[in-house]
């Protein structure tokens, strides 16, 4: 299924896994993080990985899963410097600079929406510049709701208005696009492989893009 760019008005991005490869991110929590952390706390890696899973697998889909102060406080460590020292493995995803500036042409109303934090945003601007298309560049902690929760998007029209109908939204996480969907956003796609070095588990429901290329026209 091909994006029909005439029924388009706005365009919604997700950044990790969308736009930007979620290998940083995937290689961040799951690999450096267990590292650093047994390594403060002179244990083995599986240990460290063993205290932070279920942390992790408790605040998922919150804001304090996104919230680099929230973890730097729970773990005693700094967070974002130690995403500086992995910072060199962010990168675009395969033709995705092509595509935003498809997106540039197509609508006057382009926005990131990320449930990133601001910090981590602006770690990846520094790295991509990413910041040069878009017309607003939204941090869910700035509207008090991660994308996987309604009120997001309520918060989200409130703020900007838009018609849910003709927006494009595309994201990684099919529990963020369930929510969109049931918004009612009329235009809803997955990404095929958002980390460039490995399979999604298993295919998304709603339709998927797998390569940029074919969706610019």
């Amino acid at each position: 299924m091909k994006i029909d760019w005439s029924q388009i008005q706005t365009v919604l991005l997700d950044m990790d896994g969308t736009i930007l490869d979620l290998h940083f991110d995937n290689h961040f929590w799951l690999t450096h993080l267990p590292s650093v952390y047994a390594k403060e706390n002179q244990i083995s890696a599986q240990q460290a990985w063993e205290f932070l899973q279920p942390l992790l697998i408790e605040h998922q889909a919150t804001l304090n899963w996104y919230c680099v102060n929230f973890w730097s406080e729970q773990l005693g460590l700094d967070i974002m410097q130690h995403k500086n020292d992995v910072a060199h493995k962010i990168a675009y995803r395969p033709a995705a600079e092509f595509f935003l500036q498809h997106c540039q042409q197509q609508v006057s109303d382009f926005r990131l929406v990320t449930n990133g934090h601001r910090e981590v945003l602006e770690l990846k601007i520094e790295h991509t510049q990413l910041d040069q298309y878009f017309n607003q560049m939204i941090c869910s902690h700035e509207l008090g709701w991660p994308k996987e929760d309604i009120q997001y998007w309520q918060q989200l029209q409130e703020m900007s208005p838009y018609d849910p109908a003709t927006t494009l939204f595309v994201d990684d996480s099919e529990a963020v696009l369930d929510t969109a969907k049931e918004y009612g956003i009329g235009h809803v796609f997955s990404i095929a492989q958002p980390d460039s070095t490995k399979q999604r588990d298993k295919p998304s429901k709603h339709p998927m893009i797998e390569k940029f290329e074919t969706h610019l026209s």
